[in-house]
């Protein structure tokens, strides 16, 4: 299948979805409409939501915004009642993202956010290690995801066992680890690191260390990218993100055929050849940072899908080129499994105490180095390549 294909066809499957969800009403969700939202008039909720509309209407046409807007209505009611804060990932849908969202960003910001917050409640409109990363932060809060279904090929890719199997092999070497992990995982880690701020922890693990080799688990492409930025020797795991995975080098080619002069951004959860044929790679957070900047007359994305559309939504005068890889995960938190967990207070996220408290420092560790003010960006680099990369 062609790369343009795929893209047509995900692309209609995306806003498939969103329509089946907004149409879609479950006997939980129907008990709460019935004492909620639904009770008002349509004028009510327009009263409610209208000032809203402009914030997505880029992306949304008015005839799906009807039948979403009493659903946001009753969630921004709800979060008021419980004094609820909602965490949203920047691969959530632009309705989430922007008109229900109180917090946003990529997965280190969601971190220092969900450590720092004042709320008894979080929502976590992300994937289940971030919810995970928010009650091992936040223990006091009470943290919510709306589906406990919602998970990630990374985090599913490595168990603490495997990590203290990769100990035994290279005994005195720090372990990295990425925050799309389990809580068990980070149990075993010296320190914690995101795709905005991987460079910078290896570097300063290894000089805290005193060693040139590091583990840096567990996305294998993270891990290679990285190693092209550094001197240091880095071990990696075979785990990687389905969704970043399937771009190719070839994709950028026939981009940038069909779009003449479009600059290509990419994530760094992406294979080394697609870095190679970007203009720019980064975090989620530092590819926003650079469309924000530079305004780029024609940009493409390589990411979730949902990344884009947030990102148009916030530079009206850049045209989006959008090759859509979906999450499957990340789209599993949709508008109604929000307001369900509200009404329901469900589906509450536990740690176990004491994975918790060894995790947390790993966290912390991550959270203590001094954020930069532009999250910096992946080159093609002086390293090398990864050294090895383990498996079970």
């Amino acid at each position: 299948m062609t790369f343009r294909l795929r893209k047509t066809l995900v692309e209609h499957k995306a806003r498939s979805h969103i329509l089946a969800v907004s149409k879609r009403r479950s006997p939980v969700a129907m008990a709460a409409f019935e004492t909620g939202t639904e009770t008002r008039t349509p004028e009510e909720v327009r009263a409610l939501t209208d000032h809203l509309y402009p914030l997505v209407s880029a992306r949304i046409p008015r005839f799906e915004w009807d039948l979403m807007a009493p659903v946001i209505a009753r969630i921004n009611e709800l979060k008021a009642e419980k004094g609820a804060v909602i965490l949203a990932h920047n691969y959530m849908t632009p309705e989430i993202f922007a008109c229900v969202g109180d917090i946003r960003g990529d997965s280190l910001q969601l971190a220092r956010e969900a450590a720092e917050t004042t709320a008894p409640v979080i929502v976590q409109a992300g994937v289940h290690f971030m919810a995970e990363t928010s009650k091992i932060l936040a223990p006091e809060k009470t943290v919510l995801i709306p589906s406990m279904e919602a998970g990630c090929s990374l985090a599913s890719s490595i168990t603490g066992a495997d990590v203290r199997l990769l100990k035994e092999r290279y005994p005195g070497v720090p372990v990295v680890t990425y925050v799309n992990t389990t809580a068990e995982v980070k149990a075993e880690t010296d320190i914690c690191c995101t795709s905005s701020n991987a460079v910078q922890v290896v570097e300063h693990i290894c000089e805290e260390f005193g060693t040139d080799q590091v583990i840096l688990i567990p996305d294998q492409y993270l891990a290679k990218n990285v190693a092209r930025m550094t001197d240091k020797k880095v071990i990696t795991w075979a785990g990687s993100c389905e969704v970043h995975e399937q771009f190719t080098a070839d994709d950028i080619k026939e981009m940038r055929d069909a779009n003449p002069g479009v600059v290509v951004l990419a994530h760094p959860e992406c294979p080394p050849d697609v870095l190679q044929e970007a203009d720019y790679a980064g975090s989620t957070a530092a590819m926003s940072g650079y469309v924000a900047k530079e305004q780029p007359r024609q940009v493409v994305l390589i990411t979730e899908c949902s990344m884009s559309d947030n990102v148009a939504l916030e530079n009206p005068d850049v045209e989006f080129v959008r090759p859509c890889n979906l999450c499957p995960h990340m789209k599993r938190i949709t508008l109604e499994g929000i307001q369900m967990a509200l009404e329901t207070m469900t589906h509450e996220v536990t740690v176990d105490p004491v994975i918790a408290a060894r995790a947390r420092e790993a966290v912390e560790r991550m959270i203590a180095l001094p954020s930069p003010s532009f999250p910096a960006a992946f080159d093609r680099g002086h390293g090398g390549d990864v050294i090895s990369v383990e498996q079970r």
